[in-house]
């Protein structure tokens, strides 16, 4: 039994099936620990996300959480142990499911896969899959610390490659306080399976700074100019290049909107700040998509102390701002490939191609702000304008969906140069 709390945090939104959980298969195995009914939500989120889910549930997790709870999200028969005329049940599972997750994974139950055990359903698929493996780690603080724990977390993930996804430091269960033992919350191990599902591809270890989001340039320390830009669009492309198995940076100014799990993040307020923090990471980046909104002005004598309302200037005087794709071109090293972005009221396809040529993209995206897409919406209309000359106009999808389909086209690309 583990000590783990389990709060509701935050999980997989309710999203149409997509890449790539979309026609996958995951087993999904739960043992003893209170955070079992977390696990719930996993499952759920998962098949809402495409996949098919095939729960296997120990014989201790039972006490925690029970069948039906997993049927009614599913839609699919859970596993409890090998039952008559299932003999061979343990390989028939491990051989047609993608990807293998457990969670939570108890200290006994990481000792048991460290050993190579093979007394239950559970332990005896992870020796017949050959699919990538997850475990999610979830334990009393003082479990987890001790030292035979961490040999056979350190063993399970060194010797026997399997991915260990937390443990997150957080409150753990009633009178536990709070420390490292707690469950990964739902939508973190949704993306965790989302990236072992497809990890292997053209991104596969490769550097992919992204930047996203508006930037601000300040009038006085306390008035800024800045623009509608959520940050969404630039997240999404980061989120979906690091399940494909990239290193992402993403390179952010301020926004509201959550970040993604598993990109490194950089915040930065003005432009010039972002521009910095792009070269700074270039040198050994093989992909730039440059999603942010950066400023095209700031004002060129910012005030050193709060402008008072009885002091109003009747103009504020501006210069352009840091040209970021640009200022940082010397510093592309051999072979990247860069993708822009454009955003166009007017002659949105003329000023994109342009675009395209001056800044010496690979890649632009074009997209023309709608109630139903751009800004401060989770959809988004684009156009992809290759340096080749071909256009690719997409209908107005959601900003996960558009993600993908330039991964999907940088991958391409990726596979272009390597040719």
């Amino acid at each position: 039994m583990d000590g783990s709390a389990a709060g509701s945090g935050s999980s997989a939104p309710a999203s149409p099936a997509r890449r790539p959980w979309r026609g996958r298969r995951v087993l999904l195995g739960v043992t003893g620990g209170i955070a079992a009914y977390k696990v719930v939500h996993v499952a759920r989120d998962l098949t809402r996300l495409g996949a098919a889910v095939d729960v296997v549930l120990t014989h201790s997790a039972q006490a925690f959480v029970g069948t039906i709870s997993f049927e009614s999200v599913t839609g699919r028969q859970v596993h409890t142990g090998f039952a008559e005329g299932g003999a061979l049940d343990h390989i028939r599972l491990a051989r047609e499911c993608d990807v293998v997750c457990v969670a939570p994974a108890t200290a006994d139950f990481l000792a048991r896969a460290a050993a190579g055990h093979a007394d239950d359903l559970l332990t005896t698929i992870l020796l017949a899959t050959r699919a990538p493996v997850l475990l999610c780690p979830a334990m009393n603080d003082a479990m987890w610390a001790h030292v035979q724990t961490q040999r056979n977390a350190a063993h399970v993930a060194d010797v026997l490659g399997y991915r260990l996804v937390g443990p997150a430091t957080g409150p753990l269960a009633f009178g536990e306080g709070s420390g490292p033992g707690r469950l990964e919350e739902p939508g973190v191990i949704v993306q965790h399976v989302g990236r072992a599902l497809q990890s292997d591809g053209p991104l596969s270890d490769r550097k992919v700074v992204v930047t996203a989001g508006p930037t601000r340039e300040a009038i006085d320390p306390v008035r800024v100019i800045t623009n509608r830009s959520s940050g969404r669009m630039g997240f999404e492309l980061a989120a979906a290049a690091w399940r494909r198995g990239a290193d992402v940076v993403l390179v952010h100014g301020p926004s509201y909107a959550p970040l993604p799990h598993g990109p490194r993040s950089v915040a930065v307020e003005s432009t010039e700040e972002m521009a910095a923090a792009v070269r700074a990471e270039l040198r050994d980046a093989g992909v730039l998509i440059m999603a942010a909104a950066a400023a095209d002005f700031r004002p060129t004598d910012p005030a050193a102390m709060k402008i008072r309302k009885d002091e109003r200037p009747s103009a504020i005087a501006l210069t352009d701002a840091t040209d970021i794709l640009m200022s940082t071109k010397d510093a592309r090293p051999p072979g990247l490939v860069t993708v822009g972005f454009a955003l166009e009221t007017d002659s949105a396809l003329e000023r994109a191609r342009d675009k395209l040529k001056r800044k010496t993209l690979d890649l632009i995206v074009l997209n023309e702000p709608a109630a139903d897409a751009g800004f401060e919406v989770e959809t988004n209309r684009v156009t992809m304008i290759s340096a080749a000359g071909d256009n690719e106009k997409l209908p107005v999808l959601p900003k996960a969906e558009v993600a993908e389909r330039v991964i999907e086209r940088v991958e391409a690309l990726l596979r272009a140069v390597s040719i």
